[in-house]
Parts: C-alpha cells; structure tokens; sequence
C-alpha cells in the first residue's frame, strides 16, 4: 500500500488571517507548540484535529492538507 503524503496551509491560514499560532491554539483547544509542529510538518495529527483546523477556517480537509503532488480540482 503506497503511502500518503501531505502538506499543509496552516501557516498561510493562519497569517492571512492575523492570527498568532497561540491564539490559534487557544481557539483549537492544543499548544502552541502543536501549531508550530503542524506548520513545520513535524507532526502527524488525528482526524479530529484536522477535521478542527478545517471547520475553524471555514474550509474541507482536503483544502487544508492536500496530498502532495495533488491540485484541489483532482480531491473533488
């Protein structure tokens, strides 16, 4: 089975929407430090989280952490 591979637009979510990774931390219920590890792609995170990030930007999972070498229209 051939692993997946994501990145993710956290940082550039976060920023555009002047947030700092502590307030966005706070908001999600997680450390800051957590933030900064999903960011840097540092760390792998559940679903649930995911799924967080996602509905507090107002967005799909999938817009958030696109697969690698994948374009939004190729998700739909």
């Amino acid at each position: 089975m051939k692993k997946m591979c994501y990145s993710n637009h956290v940082y550039d979510l976060r920023t555009s929407n002047k947030l700092s990774q502590t307030q966005l931390a706070k908001d999600l219920g997680v450390c800051r430090r957590t933030i900064s590890l999903i960011e840097n792609n540092d760390q792998n995170i559940s679903l649930d989280l995911a799924y967080r990030i996602a509905k507090y930007f107002k967005l799909r999972i999938p817009d958030v952490f696109p697969p690698i070498g994948t374009t939004t229209s190729e998700l739909e």
